[in-house]
């Protein structure tokens, strides 16, 4: 999946936001305070909503007054869109959340839309309105089912529930229960060094944990199952972390896995509370990015943290790779080092205005552009002053 555009209002310090033609690999700036974590919270805030429903996803944050720009008195309102894979139609999902006449949290519009060009009418899959509406029914894998289709009237069982969730269960709405697949496979990471360190109770996990705190299960899994792949894993790490020559999860005899990495310099390997906050941390982002099953999308917060300026480079590159095999990432940085590894054209910067941030693209800069054109780094250019708009 490629999220082409996405447009929001009302969500905290993003009063009225669109962003278009994002690429695979987006990489946001902004000073301290501006949004970032608020940008990538959207789609854990999507996440929430699908898996429980709108009013927990809320209370997580505050509730609903707390969500809401401020000063603002409308509904909080996305607009996903987006394609499967290239040659597929867009699909355009929006979603409108507000507040009842009994002051409760409630989905005011969920809307799920196909279309084939740029032009024309496009077909609705799903039209929801406080928990009733209708939806496609069948098979609809091309343009033209969705537009030949049946639409059936439906119910939920509340008013705070996703349509996609509701319906996205039943086989006859496959349309439906793709998108909301996508959604349960966004990756919003929130990655805790302290707690991929400490050994773990045997457990089969296949994909690393939000906080990765099941990093060593993982490994294991890896090695067990895909060996080549595991291997694969190691040489880079050997490549981008010189020193390392082996990396092993054993399991201990009362139950426990343990991470350990071998240094070329010393006989016995050493456990991962004694290897560096820098190595852990390549390492996390190597299993993740390099784990047999992609994600539709990765949302990373300044991955800087705790590595070396000459490694982010090599990060910047696995992400490139990543994206580059069809899986999309939005990364998060204040680093020059990173930005100097990546396009200008991949690049979004956040700031204030009038209370609320605004996202520009870089390389609408004339400025910016012309200096880049001309053979200057982006990182060069946001560490003088010169990316954004002055």
């Amino acid at each position: 999946m490629k999220i082409e555009t996405l447009a929001i209002k009302n969500y905290r310090v993003f009063q009225n936001v669109e962003i278009q033609d994002i690429p695979n690999l987006a990489v946001f700036l902004g000073k301290n305070g501006v949004g970032k974590t608020t940008f990538f919270d959207i789609f854990g805030f999507l996440h929430d909503c699908l898996n429980s429903n709108v009013k927990t996803a809320l209370a997580k944050r505050g509730g609903f007054k707390e969500v809401l720009s401020r000063d603002q008195t409308g509904d909080i309102e996305f607009v996903v869109k987006f394609r499967p894979t290239d040659n597929e139609p867009l699909i355009t999902y929006e979603i409108a959340i507000g507040i009842d006449d009994k002051n409760k949290a409630v989905i005011k519009k969920e809307i799920l839309r196909f279309r084939r060009g740029q032009k024309g009418s496009p077909w609705k899959v799903l039209d929801f309105s406080l928990g009733e509406g209708i939806a496609a029914e069948g098979k609809l894998s091309t343009y033209e089912d969705v537009k030949l289709a049946k639409r059936r009237k439906q119910r939920l069982d509340s008013p705070d529930i996703l349509a996609i969730k509701g319906l996205g269960q039943f086989r006859e709405f496959e349309a439906v229960s793709a998108f909301r697949r996508l959604i349960e496979d966004w990756y919003v990471s929130d990655f805790r060094i302290d707690a991929a360190r400490e050994r773990q109770e045997v457990e089969y996990s296949e994909q690393l944990s939000r906080t990765g705190d099941n990093l060593s299960a993982v490994t294991k899994y890896l090695f067990d199952n895909y060996p080549e792949k595991f291997s694969e894993i190691v040489e880079k790490m050997k490549c981008r972390v010189p020193g390392v020559e082996r990396v092993e999860a054993q399991e201990t005899q009362d139950g426990y896995i343990v991470l350990r990495f071998q240094d070329g310099s010393f006989k016995n390997p050493f456990s991962a509370k004694f290897v560096s906050d820098g190595t852990i941390k390549m390492f996390t982002y190597l299993v993740l990015l390099n784990s047999p099953e992609q994600h539709a999308l990765l949302c990373i917060e300044e991955p800087e943290n705790q590595l070396y300026p000459e490694l982010l480079e090599e990060l910047a590159e696995e992400f490139r790779i990543y994206a580059d095999k069809g899986g999309q990432v939005f990364v998060s940085t204040h680093s020059p080092d990173f930005l100097n590894a990546v396009r200008l054209e991949e690049i979004y910067y956040m700031e204030k205005q009038d209370g609320y941030t605004v996202i520009k693209k870089a390389s609408d800069n004339s400025l910016a552009k012309a200096l880049c054109d001309a053979g200057d780094l982006p990182g060069a250019l946001w560490k003088q002053g010169l990316l954004t708009e002055t």
